[in-house]
């Protein structure tokens, strides 16, 4: 079998669609941790946002934006994450390059079972990081 992500986001396997054009197909999640938490998917296939091309890069978040904006006027949320897994070890299931659309409901109004904790870590040698880091073109 292909891809998963391929075969729904070509038609060849249901989903309950919100928007599609020509580069990709916007779905509900079948595992959502809101209300109204959506996945962009490509009808290209790559693996990441890493591997895939600029042309495919921008349809999805154009997409994004577009389907990002309903929601808030729609379903009246507080806020939308915005969020792609790359690899395993950052949670990605399926080997295909997708971003999740997650709205937020700060008085949970509506379903929103996501948490993200941003917490204090130790003190880190940023001078350090930024050397190892840093693109000379």
């Amino acid at each position: 079998m292909d891809c998963i992500f391929c075969e729904i986001a070509n038609g060849n396997i249901p989903g309950k669609t919100i928007y599609e054009n020509d580069e990709v197909r916007v779905i509900l999640d079948i595992n959502p941790v809101s209300y109204g938490h959506a996945l962009v998917l490509p009808k290209t296939h790559c693996d990441s946002l890493l591997e895939c091309s600029e042309k495919t890069r921008n349809a999805v978040f154009e997409a994004a934006q577009k389907v990002g904006r309903h929601m808030e006027d729609v379903l009246g949320c507080d806020g939308i994450n915005v969020l792609t897994n790359i690899r395993e070890g950052a949670g990605q299931t399926v080997n295909h390059f997708h971003v999740h659309l997650i709205p937020r409901y700060t008085k949970k109004q509506k379903p929103d079972q996501l948490i993200l904790e941003f917490g204090e870590n130790d003190p880190m040698d940023l001078d350090q990081i930024a050397s190892e880091l840093i693109i000379k073109d």
